[in-house]
């Protein structure tokens, strides 16, 4: 999105420093017991399967990762959890979701159903940065997209009706 190498460049720095904040959205099977909290430790690939990210306690086998979540909304068999990054690692959330024992909507590598969402539900909703001409700070925001609302639709009338998904 830079419109020149200055730019690109102070934008790089930011995600390479950390100092950008994302906050995601994800729909997670089940309520994790702990409506806010922190995960992290070692991610790694799995020993077990390449394909597939594990978290370690230290760092013979991955690099340090740090999740912080709360639950936004409780739907019962799912939840709508925010998910703030300080650590950018590849399968992060996924990751860390799954440890806690509540893996993603959509999710098949890491636990999670596929029979309502083809995809991950995790949605970046929003990404803080420092504008890198103006140094003011910016927030860019998106909606949470169709197939993700519909999931939770769906949950909370099958709740109001008592009806077993």
């Amino acid at each position: 999105v830079a419109k020149n190498e200055q730019a690109k460049t102070f934008l790089a720095d930011q995600f390479f420093h950390k100092t950008s904040q994302r906050t995601y959205i994800a729909l997670a099977w089940g309520v994790p017991k702990d409506p806010e909290g922190t995960i992290s430790g070692y991610i790694g690939r799995s020993l077990k399967d390449r394909k597939v990210m594990a978290l370690f306690p230290d760092e013979t086998y991955g690099k340090w990762s740090v999740t912080h979540y709360k639950v936004i909304e409780d739907l019962g068999y799912v939840s709508v959890v925010e998910c703030h990054l300080e650590t950018g690692r590849t399968h992060q959330i996924r990751c860390h979701m799954a440890y806690l024992g509540h893996p993603l909507e959509g999710d098949d590598l890491y636990g999670g159903r596929l029979d309502k969402i083809q995809r991950q539900a995790l949605h970046c909703g929003k990404l803080d940065f420092v504008h890198p001409i103006t140094k003011q700070p910016i927030t860019v925001t998106a909606p949470i997209p169709d197939d993700m609302k519909n999931i939770s639709r769906e949950i909370n009338a099958a709740l109001k009706n008592n009806i077993v998904l």
